[in-house]
């Protein structure tokens, strides 16, 4: 069988398999990354809470809370470098009982446990002086300094970049089914019947990471799949709260929140709900309902009438209490990458180098590239001084033409994120670069132009321009 051959080949471009193929773009193993969608982050990574937590949470001694706090000084480290949208805005978890008191100090002991800096014990008269929206009933909180909010999308967009810049293969639309071994190589099978070949396949697949496992015998863990719900609230409200609002955790997760996004929305969610359909990311009235309402025991203000959009994502949980890293039992030529949930997001970083440590000590030889670079920078038109808006339109005139005027988001923008490595291939893609289409009008005005530049940088029929790949297409035809 005649496939291209790679020493690893990394399965699934969520910010977890993405940050892997970032460390091994470091190195001159070849290296491709291989994502069954039309763009990278398309499964839980582009539907969560986008938090980067400080590290209080996980229990002492797991890889959750290593990991973590890794994950955190990482983010905090590279953001700015990998220009990865990042705010270190802060957390609290408001007490609104006596139980509530108990439960906070013991996340304060174990955050401590696990090394995370900047933990305070607050009182009431200090929480409300933070944050003055809150409920009457709040009796104190744990401020966490460390903790921020991101763009979760960019956060795997920015790794996967730079690793194809690196040299890394970014390989989208290869739904792996099956496999089968030739001369040292695992050779993977796509569903269209396209094949890859690697020494060593790195199983970062997300919710489907146990099917994946199955392929090799190894049905050491399943995965179930968690469905939350979020709603984001229009920009006027974006003063409710300034810090990530929690309420101390449930049992299937860190409980409904408040937050300020890292471009200034409010987000509330999410719910928490095992399924069966590992697909089902569907929004139900039940479930904005007990949003609302558990959002409102925090911060009463938050309201419905201001909901701009909703949306649900699927938490993978692999039930073994951690994270679950390492070289399969069932077949040494997987590695796996499993039950990453939250704090996954925030632990994603730090999973790349954890696995690299793991391939060194399982005798894997690495050579680092001398020409290594991490460097990226993204255009934000609408960020900028008019001195450095006049400038990028001498530079370039397409910067010079508004698409997407809720946003203000122009065609240089747009057009950057198509060109780029792990660019936009779709219209979803270009929004979630972007923002094209995120505003009041959720594109109602910007999408037509947006199809348009797609077409003409692709160079496809606007007829086969999609929403997210797939047989997502935007027209039936081409219209006159």
């Amino acid at each position: 069988m005649n496939s291209q051959k790679y020493d690893f080949a990394v399965v699934g471009a969520g910010v977890s398999g993405a940050w892997i193929a970032y460390e091994l773009s470091k190195y001159t193993a070849k290296t491709c990354l291989i994502e069954k969608e039309n763009d990278v982050a398309m499964g839980a990574t582009k539907a969560n809470s986008a938090i980067i937590h400080a590290g209080y949470d996980p229990v002492p001694g797991t890889l959750m809370a290593k990991l973590n706090v890794r994950g955190n000084e990482l983010v905090r480290e590279l953001h700015e470098k990998m220009d990865i949208p990042f705010r270190q805005i802060g957390s609290l978890v408001i007490a609104l009982s006596e139980d509530d008191e108990a439960k906070i100090r013991e996340l304060y002991e174990r955050g401590l446990k696990n090394g995370v800096k900047g933990l305070k014990i607050l009182t009431k008269e200090e929480t409300l002086a933070l944050e003055p929206n809150l409920s009457d009933e709040v009796r104190g909180a744990l401020l966490a300094e460390t903790a921020g909010v991101c763009s979760s999308f960019e956060m795997s967009v920015a790794p996967a970049e730079v690793a194809e810049n690196n040299g890394v293969d970014l390989i989208r639309n290869f739904k792996v089914e099956n496999v089968s071994y030739e001369d040292g190589y695992t050779i993977l099978v796509s569903s269209d019947g396209k094949t890859v070949a690697a020494r060593t396949v790195i199983n970062a697949a997300g919710v489907h990471a146990d099917e994946i496992a199955a392929l090799f015998g190894d049905d050491s863990f399943t995965m179930t799949p968690r469905r939350g719900e979020y709603s984001i609230l229009d920009n006027s409200c974006k003063d409710l709260v300034r810090h990530v609002i929690f309420q101390p955790p449930v049992k299937y997760g860190k409980g409904i929140l408040v937050s300020q996004t890292v471009d200034g929305n409010i987000i509330v969610g999410p719910t928490a709900e095992n399924i069966d359909d590992k697909e089902d990311k569907s929004t139900t009235t039940e479930g904005q309902k007990t949003a609302f309402d558990g959002a409102r025991r925090s911060v009463p203000s938050v309201s419905e009438r201001d909901v701009i959009t909703s949306f649900s994502g699927i938490r993978p949980i692999g039930g073994k209490g951690d994270f679950i890293i390492g070289f399969s039992d069932a077949n040494k030529a997987l590695f796996n990458v499993a039950g990453i949930e939250s704090p996954g997001l925030t632990a994603a970083p730090a999973i790349g180098e954890y696995v690299i440590e793991k391939l060194i000590e399982s005798g894997h030889k690495f050579v680092k590239k001398d020409d290594f670079d991490n460097t990226r920078i993204v255009v934000r038109f609408k960020d900028l001084s008019d001195e450095e808006k006049n400038r990028k339109i001498a530079e370039n005139p397409l910067y010079g033409r508004v698409i997407c005027r809720c946003e203000t988001v122009t065609e240089g923008e747009i057009v950057d994120s198509i060109r780029r490595g792990a660019g936009a291939r779709d219209m979803d893609g270009v929004k979630r670069r972007v923002r094209a289409g995120m505003g009041r009008c959720q594109g109602g005005f910007c999408g037509p132009r947006v199809m348009e530049i797609l077409s003409r940088e692709l160079d496809i029929p606007m007829s086969e321009v999609t929403k997210f790949g797939g047989g997502s297409r935007m027209t039936e035809k081409e219209t006159l």
